[in-house]
């Protein structure tokens, strides 16, 4: 299996991590968790979300002024 696409070596973040770091409510990451946006994991009862995927997010969302 490539190393880039093996689950088991990616880094799992809490929602409440990506919040912080993205400076946003929990529900924020959580609706963009509902509508597909940003792709997650449910484990148990708690979601996580690998760190490749929410800077695919952020690097989708750059914008350039001018």
């Amino acid at each position: 299996m490539d190393e880039s696409n093996d689950p088991t070596s990616a880094r799992y973040l809490t929602v409440r991590e990506v919040a912080t770091a993205l400076r946003v409510s929990n529900m924020t990451v959580y609706r963009l968790v509902s509508s597909g946006e940003l792709p997650s994991v449910k484990v148990g009862r708690s979601v996580r979300l690998r760190a490749e995927d929410v800077e695919g997010y952020l690097h989708g969302r750059l914008r350039t002024a001018g």
